[in-house]
């Protein structure tokens, strides 16, 4: 059983370079302080981006959430915009990297004078990082699909643990997959705090019922963007759907499912709670698999010069 993020080895990445605090190091010396507040703490925020055809896709949204994500928390990232991008952009040609790579940019408060949750404590400076790596969604996976089990850990609203955060403390869905793991899935399943259906622990979950495709209402899930991208496209190709509180029933009904992500982008679900879907991939997946990867070309092409 492997979930959505599954990758095969790629040797290539034993010799990739960091991206830290603004030297690009071997992986074997891309080290953080034990006082640092990501370490200690899980304090920070963090973005994954695809790389394709030469381009990071959707680039601008990935960037405002991370700087969202910072105001939230009040991190000073310390680099406008253009710096980020020049820094993603000179990890990936250190590495010559084109295409079928994955980076993943991590900032944090940074080191602090002692352990503890005060923010007042960090000396000022946060870390940031990025790594590159060859990662390619494993084909078998997006074949014969995911086996979802139902968590008992439940996603949080805004005012308890904001799920809309790319925030590094991720305990709450690391609990939830070993739950799924343990009950023989591959990925969890996660209900909002009414019972309704709301996400996995590390994608969207959507399902299609009666050619409608149905999706949470936000509210308690990840902020993806890939997620954003699929609604986007289903509105501007007729295709019906309902982003709103439905339940796991529906789910478990349903003539098929899917779930979303950056690195895996659409993703056919086999089973949720061991209820077969009808069809896996189902002609709905397939059509906006196809639609999704037009777009991702078209992204890519439209994108200014690193």
């Amino acid at each position: 059983m492997a979930g959505s993020q599954d990758t095969k080895p790629d040797p290539r990445n034993a010799q990739a370079l960091v991206y830290l605090n603004g030297a690009l190091v071997p992986r074997g010396e891309a080290l953080v302080s034990i006082f640092d507040s990501g370490f200690a703490l899980g304090d920070g925020i963090w973005e994954g981006l695809r790389v394709h055809k030469s381009r990071l896709l959707f680039l601008e949204p990935h960037l405002d959430r991370l700087f969202a994500g910072a105001a939230a928390i009040d991190l000073n990232i310390g680099l406008s915009r253009e710096q980020i991008k020049s820094a993603l952009y000179q990890t990936l040609a250190a590495n010559f990297m084109t295409d079928g790579a994955h980076l993943r940019l991590m900032v944090t408060r940074g080191v602090k004078s002692t352990v503890n949750q005060d923010p007042r404590n960090a000396l000022g400076r946060p870390t940031i990082a990025i790594t590159a790596e060859y990662k390619q969604p494993a084909p078998e996976i997006a074949a014969r699909g995911l086996s979802l089990f139902t968590s008992s850990i439940r996603c949080s609203p805004a005012d308890m643990f904001d799920m809309r955060l790319n925030s590094h403390s991720r305990l709450n869905l690391i609990r939830a997959l070993l739950e799924a793991i343990r009950g023989g899935g591959d990925e969890a399943l996660m209900l909002d705090p009414n019972g309704a259906v709301s996400s996995c622990n590390a994608t969207n979950f959507f399902c299609v019922r009666g050619g409608t495709v149905l999706t949470s209402s936000g509210d308690f899930c990840f902020n993806g963007i890939t997620r954003a991208n699929i609604l986007r496209l289903c509105q501007i190709n007729n295709i019906p759907f309902h982003a709103g509180p439905f339940t796991l029933d529906d789910a478990q009904r349903a003539d098929e499912a899917f779930v979303t992500g950056t690195l895996g982008g659409i993703t056919p679900v086999r089973s949720i709670d061991s209820h077969p879907m009808a069809t896996i991939p189902g002609p709905v997946t397939t059509r906006l698999r196809a639609l999704y990867t037009t777009l991702m070309d078209s992204d890519a092409e439209s994108a200014p010069s690193p």
